[in-house]
């Protein structure tokens, strides 16, 4: 059996809110190369009059070997076994909860922003140009420091949702092919793309209690301050080769 994945939704469906947010501010948003274009392929070189055309390698032939086993399906809804999942709903609301913390701490130093600019417009008057300089110089300063805080700690929050999720993918795989083990099955389906399946062969509900109760929880990275911006996330681990289950 292959490993299992996650379908990319959850994650996406943990900031809903903070995507929109960035596409509201455009300072907010990490600036982003544009992707290289692609080189116009080159037709082949038709052979000269009196020249040999190359030689293609040929093309590996596969060993001859066993025929694959008889497959004995199984279908799980990694959707519905996600909505059941303690540990998956903890994620969310930590998730959700420090995201409505963000926005609103936003709001509070864009307002403060806002603020400054006027007492500077009104005092201007009264100020010397070296003087206002110098005021303009300090809210800049201000507004700067506060753009890197705010997308280190955006940056945070989508890494930590990501680690949580990895643990998540990494138990839910064990107990979907620890299920499958049990009942001597093969080959996985996801449930969405199947169109018509027996009740004995859904294996959902069973994964979603063993899942349950091996993973109560997920420890989620600590909420960043901002001050420091997130360390790279590590490169993901080969996935161990999967042992086939046993068959009576």
């Amino acid at each position: 059996m292959t490993s299992l994945r996650l379908p990319l939704a959850l994650l996406l469906g943990l900031l809903p809110g903070m995507a929109a947010a960035q596409q509201n501010q455009e300072w907010f948003v990490p600036g982003q190369q544009r992707p290289p274009q692609a080189q116009p392929q080159r037709p082949p070189q038709q052979p000269q009059q009196g020249q040999r055309p190359a030689q293609q390698p040929q093309q590996a032939q596969r060993p001859a070997g066993q025929q694959p086993p008889a497959a004995v399906i199984g279908v799980v809804d990694i959707q519905e076994v996600q909505r059941l999942s303690t540990a998956v709903n903890q994620l969310r609301e930590e998730i959700e909860r420090r995201r409505s913390r963000l926005n609103e701490d936003l709001q509070r130093e864009q307002n403060a922003w806002r603020e400054a600019q006027q007492s500077l417009a009104n005092q201007r008057a009264q100020l010397t140009a070296d003087q206002i300089r110098q005021r303009e110089r300090e809210l800049q300063d201000r507004i700067t420091a506060s753009q890197t805080i705010f997308r280190n700690r955006s940056q945070a929050i989508e890494q930590a949702a990501q680690q949580a999720l990895v643990q998540i993918e990494e138990s839910l795989a064990n107990i979907v092919r620890s299920v499958a083990q049990a009942r001597n099955i093969n080959l996985v389906l996801p449930r969405p793309l199947v169109i018509m399946n027996a009740p004995e062969f859904d294996l959902t509900e069973e994964v979603a209690q063993q899942f349950n109760r091996t993973m109560r929880q997920v420890n989620i990275p600590a909420e960043s301050d901002g001050s420091a911006a997130p360390a790279a996330a590590a490169a993901p681990r080969a996935a161990a080769p999967a042992q086939q289950p046993r068959r009576n």
